[in-house]
């Protein structure tokens, strides 16, 4: 698998001492993820992460910020979104990936095994990035267009809805 937006950090060359590592998706990079999350396009796509070892693996603190272009579920029309969110994640090797079960708590962080003798920052950010934006995004518009295709709203549909819409025709008779 080709990886658009790789920013490998060597294992062996992350220590106890937390470091900072800030990355930058350049236009080309960008391009290429909008089309893999079938986005209209990316703007922006920073990280930055302070990294460091500890007894169970290779720890990564950070935030990713984007500014994308996501296309609306109903109409197609363009709509801008942005992307702000923590990342805590833990790097085992895989080896040690799966050797216990564990129950995480909401304070336990994220765990991704990793091959060979490298982390990827950049995967990490673009699949922040595609995990925090809205599936099925809806524009302005979207309502209107689903009332005129027929499409009841969720509000319509609802078993008080049908009742109050079977009163109303009731009502005209």
């Amino acid at each position: 698998m080709s990886v658009e937006f790789e920013r490998p950090q060597r294992v062996d060359t992350i220590g106890d001492d937390a470091r900072t590592v800030e990355i930058d998706a350049d236009a080309q990079e960008r391009a290429a993820l909008a089309k893999r999350f079938d986005l209209i396009g990316i703007e922006k796509l920073t990280g930055k992460f302070t990294i460091r070892r500890d007894a169970a693996g290779i720890v990564a603190d950070g935030r990713v910020q984007a500014a994308v272009t996501q296309a609306c579920s109903i109409t197609g029309d363009p709509l801008p979104a942005t992307v702000d969110e923590q990342v805590a994640l833990r790097f085992v090797a895989e080896a040690d990936a799966g050797q216990d079960e564990v129950e995480l708590g909401d304070s336990d962080i994220d765990v991704i095994p990793y091959e060979g003798g490298t982390i990827d920052l950049g995967e990490v950010a673009a699949e922040t990035m595609a995990l925090a934006l809205d599936p099925f995004p809806r524009g302005p518009n979207a309502e209107a267009v689903l009332k005129e295709a027929g499409v009841l709203s969720e509000e319509q549909a609802s078993p008080f809805g049908v009742l109050a819409g079977l009163k109303d025709k009731l009502a005209k008779k």
